[in-house]
């Protein structure tokens, strides 16, 4: 990759060298780009949007409420959550058989409302 050199600079940039140093602090590796893309491609689905969706909604949800909330059933239900759950978007604990799902944390929220946010503009 080629280094910038002043004279390639965007106008913004020769007058506000800030910028370009914010630029780079956000400049993303290999590794953390990949990590990234896995995420995204997991949130590429429509049931699991609709999934993460409710239990946005909910405090946590055994598999039986989500599939009777989501008209599915169990079995995909339980493939969807342990797809979710591989991407540390969900995660559970049991009381007895019965597994409650819920967000694994508050970026999840934040992930979910900020593309909301962007389909909903304009």
């Amino acid at each position: 990759m080629k280094k910038t050199e002043p004279a390639d600079l965007c106008e913004i940039h020769k007058t506000h060298p800030e910028a370009l140093e914010m630029a780079r602090l956000h400049e993303v590796d290999d590794e953390t780009s990949l990590r990234l893309a896995d995420i995204f491609k997991v949130l590429g689905d429509r049931t699991r949007i609709k999934l993460l969706s409710l239990l946005a909604h909910k405090e946590e949800l055994c598999v039986c409420d989500i599939a009777e909330a989501l008209g599915m059933g169990q079995s995909a239900i339980s493939h969807q959550l342990r797809v979710l759950r591989n991407a540390r978007l969900v995660k559970f604990h049991k009381v007895g058989k019965e597994a409650f799902y819920s967000l694994d944390d508050d970026h999840v929220v934040t992930l979910m409302q900020q593309g909301l946010d962007h389909v909903l503009h304009g």
